[in-house]
């Protein structure tokens, strides 16, 4: 494996990225039983709840990458983006209805569409090509870490602590403030992180056209991807007992972790797009297998090897926007990335709730994993940069 150390900027980050996940996964395994349970709502709020938010936050993202290109400075909008989330994500605890929860994770996710596409052009500016992938997948280890020690700590307040929901969502917000302070006083700004003035270009054709073309396989593959928070119902629905949904999401989250980093350093030697089309036969496999089978093992088994498709694929393609366009141009591509996933995963999380409802769950996850193997195809016949950009 690349020996080679990242430097302060990618450590840093993910460290930010690991108390952030803290804070917000001691939340989210928990919110789709808050929803359901303590709110009264069914799998169409849920997937309304989710798809509403995860498309604003991919809009801004796209805003947010190309500001930040026209001004050459990435880290006010990234301070900027996390402490809107951190304030936002525990007022779940005082939500009386799920419009509540739609109008908390709108201002969560703007958070986050705020600080994603500038943080993750700051990180490409901060390492050279050639270890770009280990760094994307240090982040999403990191990321996936901390996405692993919020549900643990969620089950031991809840199992062992006796609080309630409400309680959990408030504690939360401890780390998130330790992420914004940790953000603003280890992370620097880069020199290479972009020209004044070459951002805010969104539909003047400056970008590569195999990078749209990689969008469009993107967004086939995200109309399949809902929200995870379905899966959770699935497991429940199987027999798994609501107290170790934590305990299985911060398992699963455990997985990404160990394998993200392994896997950003493979497609830095053998190529983004087999590591990309490995991790999406997995998922193809995992959704087809999820909607056919039932039981508590089944369900613990899946949702295990499930985290190897977010291992390869989650670092990965964020490395591959990087090898496609130029440094200047970054923010602004990292933006329609975003914006892709997101606006995709609007019919994704609606559609998946309506298909469960009208036809039940193995026609959901039949459809999804349909819609990865189309993916698959369209990124089977792209043309590969012929070498990664230069910083």
């Amino acid at each position: 494996m690349e020996k080679r150390k990242l430097p302060r900027n990618v450590i840093a980050l993910g460290a930010v990225s690991f108390l952030t996940d803290v804070s917000s996964d001691m939340i989210s395994p928990l919110l789709p039983l808050f929803i359901t349970t303590a709110l009264g709502a069914g799998p169409t709020a849920l997937g309304v709840i989710e798809g509403v938010a995860e498309a604003t936050s991919s809009l801004v993202k796209l805003l947010s990458g190309a500001w930040s290109d026209r001004v050459a400075r990435k880290k006010p909008l990234v301070v900027w983006g996390y402490s809107v989330a951190t304030i936002a994500r525990p007022l779940s605890a005082f939500a009386t209805s799920w419009i509540h929860v739609l109008a908390i994770r709108f201002a969560d996710r703007t958070g986050k569409g705020i600080r994603t596409s500038p943080r993750d052009a700051l990180i490409a500016a901060s390492v050279p090509a050639k270890v770009r992938g280990k760094a994307f997948g240090w982040h999403r280890a990191m990321d996936n870490l901390g996405a692993a020690v919020g549900p643990v700590a969620a089950f031991l307040l809840l199992s062992a602590g006796g609080f309630s929901y409400r309680a959990i969502f408030l504690l939360a917000a401890l780390p998130g403030i330790a992420a914004v302070l940790a953000l603003i006083l280890f992370v620097r700004e880069t020199g290479s992180a972009g020209t004044p003035g070459k951002g805010l270009r969104l539909g003047d054709g400056s970008l590569p056209p195999h990078f749209r073309r990689y969008l469009v396989a993107v967004g086939v593959f995200t109309l399949g991807n809902a929200s995870d928070g379905f899966l959770i119902l699935r497991a429940v629905d199987a027999g798994v007992p609501p107290t170790y949904i934590p305990l299985l999401w911060g398992a699963f989250q455990l997985v990404k972790s160990s394998f993200s980093t392994h896997a950003g350093i493979l497609s830095d030697r053998f190529g983004r797009k087999r590591v990309i089309l490995g991790g999406w036969a997995v998922y193809a496999a995992v959704y087809a297998a999820w909607g056919l089978t039932r039981g508590v093992y089944w369900m613990v088994g899946l949702f295990l090897f499930y985290g190897m498709y977010h291992a390869a694929c989650e670092g990965t393609e964020r490395a591959l926007v990087a090898d496609f366009v130029s440094a200047d141009r970054r923010g602004t591509a990292y933006g329609w990335f975003h914006l892709v996933v997101g606006i995709c995963a609007l019919p994704a999380s609606v559609i998946f709730g309506l298909l469960w409802n009208a036809f039940g769950a193995p026609a959901a996850f039949g459809a999804s994993a349909a819609l990865a193997l189309i993916a698959a195809t369209l990124l089977l016949f792209l043309r590969m940069p012929e070498k990664a950009k230069a910083e």
